[in-house]
């Protein structure tokens, strides 16, 4: 009985220096992270900080937080932050953001509500803190500001599948965009509020891996796109694509899209009417979309090539002005 008294108060001495030294890792780890970013230009502060969660957890808990990056413009401001980790699992964390957090940008500053947001994180383990796996969730979520917008659920989720690739994976339901967007999507009454579905699921290769330097400096930019599928219903619209596309340096994207959409005519008459589609060129979409449509059987369902090229797109041979620029900030 002695020795195993001594035994148990032998590992628990043990565990005990390990958690110190841990958390005295990551405290200087964290202040040091602080100290660089402020030699950097930025604003890196915080009214409080504590570490605690002895014996088996590693708690690190910021209040008043605020971070601004002058290089992209980017500024938060949280009540509350925290990253949470198990101390035998140091490099598997949790993040959990505040129910209210401030969110500016150069052209607008909005207020993000939340019932619910936490991110799950696993990282390589190493300096460079590599992205392996990254899951979160968020529940009523609404933007509040001269942008608003609001959606019921969130996931999003990623997973490190080679080098500089991942697999992605978004989904949000009853999704209200900013009411700006809105407008130049599909004018002001074309479509109600309300997307009832929005889906991504594609494996991206990016210029370089996630890790620390896409916070601290750059971000990594897309450099080709593998789309497994990408669906959208919002009103009478119901939208499929899938597809490649490979991205330059300038963000332009050069592929195609093999496009399914339920209600297509319903489609183009609001890209008309919002001003998305010159009205000639989606009269003319109509025609030459109407015969292929007819032609296999379902007049009211269409399947055809998305392309783009040089900055533009085209919806077969029918041109459709600029094409999205991916670029990250």
């Amino acid at each position: 009985m002695k020795r195993l008294l001594i035994v148990i108060v032998a590992a628990a001495a043990l565990w005990s220096g390990y958690w110190f030294v841990g958390a005295s890792g990551a405290r200087t780890a964290f202040d040091r992270w602080f100290q660089a970013r402020q030699a950097e230009g930025w604003q890196a502060e915080y009214a409080d900080f504590a570490l605690r969660g002895y014996p088996n957890r590693f708690d690190a808990t910021w209040r008043d937080l605020q971070l601004a990056d002058p290089g992209s413009g980017l500024a938060l401001e949280l009540p509350l932050f925290q990253i949470l980790a198990l101390s035998y699992r140091p490099n598997h964390v949790i993040a959990v953001w505040p129910h209210d957090m401030l969110i500016a940008t150069p052209t607008d500053k909005v207020s993000l509500q939340s019932e619910r947001l936490r991110a799950s994180l696993r990282l390589k383990a190493g300096t460079a803190l590599e992205l392996e796996r990254a899951v979160l969730d968020g529940d009523a979520l609404r933007l509040m500001g001269d942008t608003s917008g609001a959606l019921q659920d969130l996931h999003l989720a990623a997973q490190r599948t080679g080098e500089t690739s991942y697999r992605l994976g978004a989904e949000a339901t009853d999704l209200t965009p900013p009411a700006p967007m809105l407008r130049n999507l599909v004018g002001t009454d074309a479509l109600p509020e309300v997307m009832q579905l929005a889906r991504l699921d594609a494996e991206v290769t990016f210029d370089k891996p996630w890790d620390r330097t896409a916070l601290e400096s750059a971000r990594p930019q897309p450099r080709h796109i593998d789309l497994s599928n990408l669906k959208a219903i919002w009103g009478v619209m119901e939208f499929q694509a899938t597809g490649a596309l490979d991205i330059d340096g300038s963000g332009r994207a050069s592929g195609k899209l093999d496009v399914q959409a339920v209600n297509w005519r319903e489609m183009l008459a609001i890209a008309a009417k919002s001003g998305a589609i010159p009205e000639g060129a989606a009269q003319a979409a109509e025609t030459m979309l109407g015969m292929g449509a007819n032609a296999s059987g379902n007049p009211n369902s269409l399947d055809i090539a998305l392309t783009l090229k040089d900055g533009k797109m085209f919806l077969g041979f029918v041109p459709l002005g600029p094409a999205p620029i991916f670029r990250l900030r």
